[in-house]
């Protein structure tokens, strides 16, 4: 009677093994998928009408009727540090504009926060504080390396780089965010 009980059990237990195999593979040690297959077209936007589009629309009129054609994107970031340094630097510079200390203080001020609003991808407002560092100091290269950053990825997804003047500034911030 023993022996009848260990061999059905022996049965019982590599019958459950050759099922289980059967249905994960020739690897036993992978999971069971319980998902249904879905072909990839399900998964793409194709074809279908964007939720933003007219909000988009509206959006561009807005910035038009403002006088900007340009808005700014990315992530609201707190800039209030770079405003105040780049205030101090300004009036430094006004009271000693011939100064090349004072002038490479407030280019750096500017590239600052420009670089600032490039890690949050603010690229319309940061082209602003690069090309006002590069105002003050022709030469200041990390401004020029970061202007010619943008505009070359403006151009790489075919899109018009605002001009100098047309930048937005940046997005507000809420404390708390």
């Amino acid at each position: 009677m023993m022996k009848l009980f260990v061999l059905v059990s022996l049965a019982a237990i590599i019958a459950g093994c050759s099922n289980n195999t059967a249905r994960t593979g020739s690897n036993s040690h992978e999971p069971v998928r319980a998902e249904k297959l879905q072909s990839t077209t399900v998964h793409t936007t194709e074809g279908q009408a964007t939720p933003t589009g007219a909000n988009e629309k509206a959006a561009a009129a807005a910035d038009e009727a403002k006088g900007g054609k340009f808005s700014a994107g990315g992530n609201p970031i707190d800039t209030e540090k770079f405003d105040k340094a780049i205030s101090e630097a300004e009036s430094e510079l006004e009271k000693k504009p011939n100064e090349s200390s004072a002038k490479l203080a407030a280019a750096n001020a500017y590239f600052e926060r420009g670089f600032a609003l490039t890690e949050a991808r603010q690229y319309a407002a940061a082209l602003a504080d690069y090309r006002k560092a590069l105002k003050i100091d022709p030469n200041h290269e990390e401004s020029k390396k970061w202007e010619q950053q943008i505009i070359g990825i403006y151009n790489m997804m075919k899109k018009e780089y605002p001009k100098p003047g047309e930048e937005p500034p940046p997005l507000p911030y809420k404390k708390g965010s």
